[in-house]
């Protein structure tokens, strides 16, 4: 079932007049509105034309939703056609075909490898309506003040470029965005508490020997070799000096650990997709792996035990975001602000944030929830009454407490983020040897 709520206009209304350059000779009368009447305030040949339009988007399944294309239609009134895609050619696509999307749906370590080649439009964030609203780790790196930033490629050092033509990442935040973040999370390891067998604390158990044959790694590069790290360090057997920009020899200790682990048989598989890694849990084939929230959810909702497991160490964080197109211009690219406004609007924040995500602003997606969800989902208190899926399902009973507590317990224990490091090359090759090995 999708969430049947309805957003006030006020609520939905992504900018206001004053905050875009409208079309060139239109006049500034308020236009028909358009879908479910989102749109509002805009000159009568923008809402005519809007409905012409259609823009590319593309990225990982974890966020092209096609609730979220369904729902922009409604409220906007234009067609947003998605793509979903492994991580890996997420990073390739945007590269080398920049005129086949408008949208890149992506997370911030591919930003990282995509900016700097000149495919992409920093956007203003003078046309960023909740700019001010958005959770402040993608713009200083510190969810608090007292916060520590954590290893890797934290969003806030890709987030912004130094100017309105630039592609060279700014030290600071400046008016000039790469990525609008949308969504994020802090990852940890999925398990079968029913056949485990024993309580779970660190990443190390990862590699017990008693779950040989029944472990499993994320076989993407960047964000594989971040496990690995946060799995060899709390074994006590590799001391990084930043495991986010690891040097060649931290690389090869890594990885020796995790071949020699496969060799002797403790991996059952390395995946890729989010069904893969449900389809192998809920199998039973693998017991203890690395995993995403809402896969967990998914394994729960067959009526199969999953837990999305605390570890003393700290949780691996990651964050996407959405991105321009550089060729994007006129109508499109009015249109692209947009979607962009909508998306961090609260209907699209609450959506995600009931899937076990994150959305990049609280305060709008807190309006599109329940009490009862926020308190459930956000604050880690227990459940008051059943929580349901953004399609109705049921996914905890009543009395149920989210793994890992509230927003500020996990995303405050990030240790790290995915990463691209200044060995990335080398890194991408030895992982390739060991999944091969």
């Amino acid at each position: 079932m999708t969430d049947t709520r309805t957003p006030s206009k006020s609520a939905t209304l992504s900018t206001g007049v004053s905050r875009r350059t409208l079309l060139k000779g239109t006049a500034a009368v308020a236009g028909a509105a358009v879908g479910s009447g989102a749109i509002t305030g805009f000159p009568t040949i923008w809402a005519q034309n809007i409905k012409n339009v259609t823009l590319r988007q593309f990225g990982t399944g974890v966020s092209n939703l096609n609730a979220v294309a369904d729902k922009v239609k409604e409220d906007l009134g234009f067609t947003l056609q998605m793509t979903a895609l492994d991580s890996d050619a997420v990073t390739q696509r945007a590269v080398t075909q920049p005129k086949s999307y408008d949208i890149a749906d992506i997370e911030y370590w591919i930003g990282k490898k995509v900016f700097p080649a000149g495919v992409m439009q920093p956007m203003d964030v003078k046309k960023i309506k909740n700019f001010d609203k958005i959770v402040p780790i993608f713009i200083t790196g510190k969810l608090t003040p007292d916060s520590a930033i954590a290893q890797g490629t934290a969003p806030h050092t890709v987030g912004f470029v130094e100017g309105k033509d630039s592609t060279k990442f700014a030290k600071a935040p400046t008016e000039w965005m790469t990525l609008i973040p949308t969504i994020y999370n802090a990852d940890t390891l999925g398990i079968r508490p029913d056949l485990v067998g024993r309580p779970i604390s660190s990443w190390k158990d990862l590699l017990d020997p008693a779950f040989k044959g029944k472990a499993s790694l994320l076989n993407i590069p960047s964000i594989g070799i971040m496990d690995a790290a946060m799995v060899c360090e709390a074994m006590g057997e590799v001391k990084y000096g930043d495991k986010g920009n690891m040097t060649k020899e931290e690389i090869d200790k890594t990885l020796k650990i995790m071949t020699d682990a496969k060799k002797a048989g403790q991996f059952r598989a390395f995946w890729k997709t989010f069904d893969e890694s449900v389809n192998l849990m809920s199998s039973g084939e693998v017991i203890i792996q690395s995993m995403w929230s809402p896969a967990v959810a998914a394994v729960r909702a067959k009526g199969i035990q999953c837990v999305y497991q605390p570890l003393k160490e700290g949780y691996r964080a990651w964050g996407g975001g959405l991105g321009i197109a550089k060729h994007l211009s006129g109508l499109e690219l009015d249109a692209a602000y947009e979607y962009i406004n909508w998306y961090l609007s609260g209907w699209v924040g609450a959506y995600l944030n009931r899937q076990g995500y994150y959305s990049a602003v609280l305060d709008t997606a807190k309006q599109h929830m329940s009490p009862e969800e926020w308190a459930f989902w956000m604050e880690g208190q227990p459940a008051k009454a059943d929580i349901l899926s953004p399609e109705g399902k049921v996914m905890e009973k009543a009395g149920a407490v989210r793994d890992g507590g509230s927003f500020q317990d996990r995303m405050g224990r990030v240790a790290c983020w995915n990463a691209v490091m200044d060995e990335d090359r080398y890194m991408v090759r030895k992982w390739n040897e060991f999944i091969a090995a």
